[in-house]
């Protein structure tokens, strides 16, 4: 159990650890044995050698992502105890049912105890995805303990991350199935059904954290005229036809996810003439928009993934609802949305209101939004809270 390497702290740097927080960064280890590499199962020791944790090693400001504060074997059993618990939240939240084709985050990273590794399932196929070259390299181990664990729900597999980890040198860094194969890309959404695009689309193909705020937003849709902007794969959109909109745009500067929003309007409402969709920059085409809107949705991508980034981010966050706001009519309501980490929420509402005094409008605060309970925030790791949103009435 104690061959592996280890990575030792300097002194008094083990207090957030102490804390259960499950990152260690560099500038907090003294020294480390020769010969690890970027994968490798390390334990971290105090400064007088005492075991603290075990976890994934990787070159960079985190240098270990903690899977667990035990000095226990990370192995078969290990992996599905680990899933079983998520799989409990899941079951507690009302998710992981037997409904037919349900779609939800099975795990979540730190919320988890699994930092660096996403399943996201989709009817019988789960999506599992690696941020951190350990998980990557754990993958096979991973993906035959979810098939224990989930049994007969889960019987494929899909490995994507091409795009969230950097070139490992032999490793099969490729997409593909692990088991099972499936080209069925259709899954259902609270009744709604959507194309997921495994092999080439954002994230794991579609953007389950805003599940209830779609469903939210259904509510508000009623003979109401809706402008989604960024509007990915159109989940805001149909979920906004369903609520009885009068007349829905969909805008997305990328012609893929406007192929994709067609399609899934389509696939929901064949041939419905309310919904038009546009491939047009959101500042250009809300820059063209005036009081022609009565429900505008913003759900921008990431602003800022980084702190060097946030001043930026910020000043992008108040010029777009800014210009949202121009194009609201009295009456109106806006769902508005930040996904970037290093944003909290106090600095988003500021950037919101920031928007609403220069736009003059008066507002009103409905809801203020956050990802859902299949998107758990480890309560050591406040870091995990990434999407805020505010449902706004503006007058």
């Amino acid at each position: 159990m104690n061959s592996l390497p280890i990575l030792q702290l300097r002194r008094g740097k083990d207090e957030s650890l102490r804390r259960f927080h499950p990152w260690v960064f560099s500038g907090a280890i003294a020294r480390c044995d020769e010969g690890i590499e970027d994968g490798d199962l390390v334990i971290v020791n105090d400064a007088e050698g005492n075991f603290i944790a075990k976890g994934h090693y990787q070159r960079g400001t985190i240098m270990v992502r903690v899977l667990t504060f035990d000095n226990e074997d990370v192995n078969h059993d290990f992996w599905v105890r680990r899933l079983r618990k998520a799989r409990c939240v899941r079951e507690a939240a009302g998710l992981c049912s037997d409904d037919e084709g349900q779609t939800f985050r099975l795990v979540h990273g730190e919320g988890d105890q699994l930092p660096g590794l996403v399943i996201d399932c989709y009817g019988s196929t789960a999506v599992m995805q690696a941020h951190s070259v350990g998980m990557h390299k754990c993958r096979h181990q991973v993906a035959k303990a979810l098939m224990e664990v989930m049994g007969d729900k889960v019987r494929n597999v899909y490995y994507k991350s091409e795009t969230t980890l950097p070139f490992i040198k032999g490793e099969g860094e490729e997409n593909g199935f692990l088991y099972g194969e499936s080209v069925d890309d259709v899954a259902m959404e609270n009744g709604l059904k959507f194309h997921v695009d495994w092999l080439k689309g954002q994230k794991t193909g579609f953007f389950i954290d805003q599940r209830d705020n779609r469903a939210l937003l259904e509510r508000y849709a009623k003979d109401r005229s809706v402008l989604n902007m960024c509007c990915y794969t159109g989940g805001f959109s149909f979920y906004a036809m369903r609520g009885g909109a009068k007349l829905v745009h969909s805008v997305d500067s990328s012609a893929k996810a406007i192929e994709l929003t067609n399609l899934n309007v389509e696939l929901n409402y064949p041939g419905d003439t309310r919904h038009q969709a546009f491939c047009e920059d959101a500042f250009r085409y809300l820059d063209k928009t005036k009081n022609d809107y009565d429900l505008v949705i913003l759900d921008p991508p990431a602003f800022a993934k980084h702190r060097g980034a946030l001043h930026n981010a910020l000043k992008g966050y108040t010029r777009l609802n800014a210009k949202a706001f121009e194009c609201i009519r009295p009456g109106g309501i806006l769902f508005t949305f930040s996904c970037s980490q290093v944003v909290t929420k106090d600095q988003f509402r500021n950037a919101v209101f920031t928007a609403a005094a220069q736009a003059r409008r008066e507002v009103r605060i409905l809801h203020q939004l956050h990802q859902p309970a299949d998107h758990p925030i480890n309560i050591y790791h406040p870091e995990g809270e990434y999407l805020k949103g505010l449902v706004l009435y503006v007058e």
